[in-house]
């Protein structure tokens, strides 16, 4: 069969990949999806198990940094539209191992980069590198205002200098080599196949497992919110509608402190459970502030609604029942991830 893009989705057995993959696969049965993903710790297989027969899909494992066999990816596939999300991501390892960060988000970017420009000479058209980015690249905020497309950058951890540092790159390809690119900067992500270290899963799990919920600080701390689902819609509408060369910010109107998060996670746990509302808050278990630990992050999605109408579909307290109910309901995923299970499948 002859397809009318062939795209590259890199990282596409983590967390928000592995929903992107889903997506263009179902949605795009002419278009040819090739997810790359190296399947480190966060990388799981299992987490495509529903769309691995479809014959739009192929998977490779492979590293983005190894620039050789990124130059035959390209070649091979007949590689046309790039969507990277492969990256380090969690702020904690960024502090303990900020070079793995810098080795895979920065140099790893410039290996895709430097890949596509060579496999695309200066033919660009209908070609396109789409770089997946986050909000923490644009610091912190006060209790006012929101990161905007035009917030100056300020990260302030290693995993945020790095993914700062690819987007730079990003633009300078676009720049320079009039590489077709476009970027957007997400907010937090929560839902389905989300590894268990970050803060909605791992919770969900030490409430069910009785454990203690380890707050930062107070709990003061506030985020904005992004269903994973709604995130994949929207980098989907990007892909195929954003202007090259421009960046598109996406959030969820989703405001919340840690802690009044944390609260309502406990609720629909444990009513979900059968247990009295709320008697999980006995695990709440307050530890020491992160290093650089950013007060508040909150993104202004104007530009992607007004130009590209995309919104949102759900409401936190939706989403978060959604979340729960399907990791309760997983619960043989959750235990092999936790267990470590899942990189038997991976090799």
């Amino acid at each position: 069969m002859t397809y009318k893009r062939n795209i590259l989705i890199t990282g596409g057995a983590g967390f928000i990949g592995s929903h992107v993959v889903r997506l263009f696969i179902n949605k795009y049965p002419n278009y040819n999806i090739i997810n790359l993903d190296k399947l480190t710790y966060a990388g799981n297989l299992a987490n495509l198990k529903d769309i691995e027969e479809k014959p739009n899909y192929t998977f490779v494992k492979a590293d983005i940094c190894d620039f050789e066999r990124m130059q035959e990816i390209f070649l091979q596939f007949k590689i046309d539209g790039v969507i990277h999300l492969a990256a380090e991501s969690h702020v904690d390892r960024s502090i303990k191992d900020p070079f793995s960060f810098a080795q895979t988000n920065v140099m790893g970017t410039l290996s895709l980069l430097q890949a596509a420009k060579h496999s695309w000479g200066a033919n660009f058209n209908d070609k396109l590198f789409y770089h997946v980015s986050t909000d923490e690249v644009y610091g912190s905020l006060g209790e006012q205002g929101f990161f905007t497309e035009e917030t100056a950058y300020d990260p302030h951890s290693p995993y945020s200098a790095s993914k700062a540092s690819s987007d730079h790159f990003v633009r300078a390809f676009q720049d320079t080599f009039c590489l077709p690119t476009v970027i957007s900067n997400c907010s937090n992500n929560y839902g389905s196949y989300q590894f268990p270290e970050k803060l909605i899963p791992l919770f969900i799990n030490n409430i069910c497992q009785n454990k203690p919920l380890p707050v930062y600080g107070k709990g003061e701390n506030v985020r904005d919110w992004l269903y994973v689902d709604d995130h994949a819609r929207a980098i989907d509408v990007i892909f195929h509608k954003g202007k090259q060369g421009d960046t598109y910010n996406i959030g969820g109107f989703n405001e919340w402190k840690n802690i009044d998060l944390i609260k309502v996670m406990i609720k629909a746990v444990d009513r979900l459970l059968g247990r009295p509302e709320g008697i999980s808050e006995k695990l709440i278990t307050y530890v020491t502030d992160r290093a650089g630990h950013d007060l508040r992050y909150a993104i202004d999605s104007t530009k992607l609604k007004e130009e590209l109408g995309w919104e949102p579909s759900l409401q936190f307290e939706e989403g978060i029942e959604k979340t729960v109910k399907w990791y309760l309901e997983n619960e043989e995923w959750l235990n092999n991830v936790t267990s470590g299970k899942y990189q038997e499948s991976n090799e």
